[in-house]
């Protein structure tokens, strides 16, 4: 049960870096939230 609701706090905080990333014209802003996306997908898949 708690792994479920860990997963879906990694999912809300993925999906408002994705869209802060979109709106950023600045690429590297977008570059560096894709770095901290990365590992957050990894979580998010439960690979390590």
């Amino acid at each position: 049960m708690l792994t479920m609701i860990y997963r879906g706090i990694l999912v809300f905080m993925a999906l408002f870096i994705v869209i802060c990333m979109f709106r950023e014209k600045s690429f590297w802003k977008q570059a560096g939230a894709a770095m901290v996306l990365i590992p957050m997908i990894l979580r998010i898949l439960m690979i390590k």
